[in-house]
């Protein structure tokens, strides 16, 4: 074994399953709280593997507070604006301007790479105390009077007053608890991460986050580690998939998916890569996440689809609700916490709780942790189905052919350039409560498009 951290000798307040994104960033929010946390990884180090995120103001929100946006911020690139176009025929769409994005929300929409905002996290969670062991499998997980038990591969055992599981979308503990399936989209998705002087002659817009929308198809690119690199995304439906076939989503169906795009799509699928892809696969929504002391978190209680760009903000929010909670819900810091929140939440930012302890390893008091787990599970679940639902709803949107495509391009050119009722509803501040939680937007009927004579033309040519 090869941990990142010696053991402290000490029984841990949490022990979190899975060191990725999600376990990492719940891991220093909760040790934020003086708790004692302990992450156990599978794999022999500590590591992410993928290309680049988008990361929108309700996630630099929370880097915010933490005190890690600034290193972020040297790490990522800060696009100007988000500007969707239909693949085909490449003309824009729609777009979103980030700067105004950033003066509504007070915070920046962020494009980063998955491992450095990993690194971000792994860096904060040692500089904190958190303990960090690796090459530990979890296979099983029981629950004890005082709280759970994991059983690891090499036979031993650890417990703890709450066990996280944040191990994924084929996460053991959803399979144990819960015994749902992943569901398969049949779409696919191909990335690369390329020196921008690779891109620059194909005409592409380094300062924007660019998403081409096509019939069963979609392409994003976006610069990535100050702007000295490009990340694409390529995405598609898989005939082998829809024809049950097991090896789907292959390097040829990749070319064929997008070879009726425009130019500027098709000058970039040469340079995906093509020795890895990854299946586009979710789980329907589940009310309960929550099983004694045993708590789902990140993929393993949500995965969505990735329409929405929002899984691993999602994750991180868990871990920041979490925290909050446990801040609300310690004995010892009742009543501090009570006469903080009072001198200091004046109405205007609902997320201005006090801290329980900020130093590390600290003793913060008991949580009463009954409480913290069903306060978490009672506002998250909901957040969390709205986006999982909305990204599938997101991914049929795009991926429309015929009139239906029509319709969507006319409706989207319409939109107003300012307009955020499609994004105040998951933008702003992460809601600790569930009437906190904003309303949804309201969808706009494909039926209500009225389309143009060109429009009425390519339709009667089809």
């Amino acid at each position: 074994m090869n941990p990142a951290n010696p053991p402290t000798g000490e029984n841990p307040d949490v022990i979190i399953v899975g060191g990725g994104i999600g376990g990492l960033s719940s891991a220093f929010a909760l040790a934020r709280q003086g708790l004692r946390v302990r992450v156990l990884e599978r794999a022999p180090e500590f590591g992410e593997v993928g290309a680049g995120l988008q990361i929108a103001p309700n996630c630099t929100r929370i880097l915010d507070e933490y005190g890690l946006l600034d290193e972020a911020k040297e790490l990522g690139v800060l696009p100007e604006n988000m500007v969707m176009r239909d693949a085909l025929d490449s003309r824009e769409l729609t777009r979103l301007d980030l700067r105004d994005v950033e003066r509504r929300y007070g915070f920046p929409y962020m494009v980063i790479h998955r491992s450095d905002l990993h690194g971000i996290f792994l860096r904060a969670c040692r500089r904190a105390g958190v303990e960090l062991l690796t090459d530990r499998t979890v296979t099983d997980y029981e629950h004890t009077d005082g709280g759970a038990r994991i059983h690891l591969a090499d036979g031993g055992t650890e417990e703890a007053p709450v066990v996280i599981a944040a191990d994924g979308l084929h996460s053991v503990a959803r399979r144990t608890l819960v015994g749902d399936e992943v569901v398969s989209s049949d779409y696919v998705a191909y990335r690369a991460a390329v020196p921008i002087d690779e891109v620059r002659d194909n005409g592409v817009a380094e300062k924007d986050v660019t998403v081409y929308v096509g019939p069963r198809c979609h392409f994003v690119q976006y610069a990535l580690r100050g702007g000295d690199m490009f990340n694409q995304v390529a995405v598609f439906e898989s005939p082998k998939a829809l024809a049950g076939k097991d090896d789907w989503g292959t390097p040829d169906e990749l070319d064929a998916a997008f070879a009726a795009t425009c130019d500027a799509v098709r000058k970039g699928i040469p340079l995906m890569w093509r020795d890895r892809w990854w299946q586009m696969l979710d789980r329907d929504p589940v009310e309960t996440w929550v099983h004694g002391r045993i708590a789902l978190l990140g993929d393993a209680a949500h995965p969505p689809l990735q329409y929405m760009a929002q899984g691993a903000i999602m994750a991180i929010e868990d871990g920041w609700v979490l925290a909050r909670h446990v801040a609300r819900h310690t004995a010892a810091n009742a009543g501090a916490d009570a006469h903080a929140g009072a001198a200091v939440n004046t109405g205007t930012d609902r997320n201005a709780d006090a801290e329980v302890n900020t130093a590390p390893g600290g003793s913060a008091g008991v949580p009463d942790w009954d409480a913290v787990l069903t306060s978490y599970e009672a506002v998250r679940v909901e957040h969390c189905r709205r986006v999982q639902t909305t990204a599938r709803a997101w991914g049929e949107l795009w991926h429309l052919d015929g009139e239906q495509r029509l319709r969507r391009n006319a409706i989207m050119r319409g939109r107003d350039d300012h307009d955020y009722g499609f994004t105040d509803w998951v933008y702003g501040p992460t809601a600790l409560d569930p009437d906190e939680e904003p309303a949804m937007f309201t969808p706009i009927p494909l039926s209500s498009a009225r389309l143009g004579d060109d429009a009425a033309h390519e339709v009667a040519r089809a």
